[in-house]
């Protein structure tokens, strides 16, 4: 019998990496590769990476060659890529959905959560959505309770009459049994962990699109450059693209803030099921913008990581050889996005 190779930690919370070990693939190099996207925003399979081979990239319906299948019959693993590979994102919020909405087998339910390295760096994303109720009901006093999975240990306790008054205090204020407590307060949890997520990616990308648009100012100013019309067509579009993406993420996250903010004044559990039914409405598009800008803007970083490094007419060949493409789906994700203004003044009972 095989054993599925191990799954890395970067790869289970990354937005553009998928391993291939997951899913019930028959060739055996496959479940040891992984279904990246490349700076064209491209999905390739990737057999390998390192320092000095570099990264050994197959576009899918080139596989058939690498691994020796029949040209005339598509091979039932060939079919399953051809269901992953156009996936706007490969975190595993909209892995869950997408899995469902596509039909597609995992062979591996275990893998669609965040690493326990990047929960607990996330912490601090989560106080903000979740330390409301928990001042509700524990004060702030209690310092042994300090997020939702403090709450579900209590019901591990040796002694759980000790945590019973506090636990049937927080099931009525979500009118909710206390029996239903843990797997509320799990999903509760979990929607906000995703939020955190999303928003620690926008984060950490927010820097990088600032450097790539300041750059495009040095390529707009080059006399060398300037009176190529193409080029500084390119170059308006993607300015204009990616500075809308960020705002849109921005504002999509400040209406959530305000709604989960507005939740805990009147909290019940129906009232956050609907709330949290609404939020994952839009995983799927957030996490296809953020795995986009991800892939352009850290693909730009790694040959340009600082404003010294390359000089306007490299730093121009790239935007017409590699940043230019993939404009579209982003495009096409973005307007597949529910209507925020619907979801802005939405009243939820």
């Amino acid at each position: 019998m095989s054993v599925s190779p191990e799954i890395r930690d970067i790869d289970r919370d990354s937005l553009h990496t998928l391993p291939l070990s997951i899913h019930p693939f028959q060739s055996g190099r496959l479940k040891h590769a992984r279904l990246i996207k490349n700076s064209k925003l491209e999905p390739v399979v990737e057999f390998f990476r390192g320092p000095r081979t570099g990264s050994g990239q197959v576009a899918i319906e080139d596989l058939w060659q690498e691994l020796e299948w029949s040209e005339d019959q598509p091979h039932p693993d060939l079919i399953l890529l051809r269901k992953l590979a156009p996936l706007p994102s490969y975190d595993v919020y909209s892995l869950r959905i997408l899995y469902r909405q596509h039909g597609i087998p995992v062979s591996r339910i275990d893998y669609l959560k965040l690493s326990d390295c990047k929960v607990e760096q996330l912490t601090g994303y989560m106080r903000e959505f979740t330390h409301p109720l928990i001042l509700q009901v524990y004060g702030r006093d209690d310092m042994s309770i300090r997020n939702f999975e403090d709450v579900i240990t209590l019901f591990r306790e040796p002694n759980l009459e000790q945590a019973r008054e506090k636990l049937k205090k927080m099931a009525d204020i979500l009118d909710i049994a206390l029996d239903d407590l843990p797997a509320f307060l799990e999903d509760c949890g979990d929607t906000f962990l995703s939020l955190s997520y999303y928003r620690q990616c926008l984060d950490q990308i927010e820097p990088l699109i600032g450097a790539f648009i300041e750059s495009l100012s040095d390529i707009r100013s080059n006399r060398q450059l300037q009176d190529d019309p193409y080029l500084m067509k390119v170059c308006d579009q993607l300015e204009t693209l990616f500075s809308r993406l960020r705002n849109t993420l921005e504002r999509r996250f400040a209406t959530f803030d305000r709604i989960t903010r507005d939740m805990w004044e009147d909290v019940s559990a129906e009232r956050f099921r609907r709330i949290a039914a609404m939020i994952t409405g839009y995983h799927t598009t957030i996490g296809g913008i953020l795995c986009a800008l991800t892939v352009k803007t850290s693909a730009w970083n790694s040959l340009f990581p600082t404003h010294q490094a390359g000089g306007p007419v490299s730093r121009a060949e790239f935007i017409v050889s590699d940043m230019k493409f993939g404009l579209e789906i982003i495009r096409n994700i973005e307007a597949s996005a529910p209507d925020l203004r619907d979801f802005e003044y939405m009243d939820i009972p």
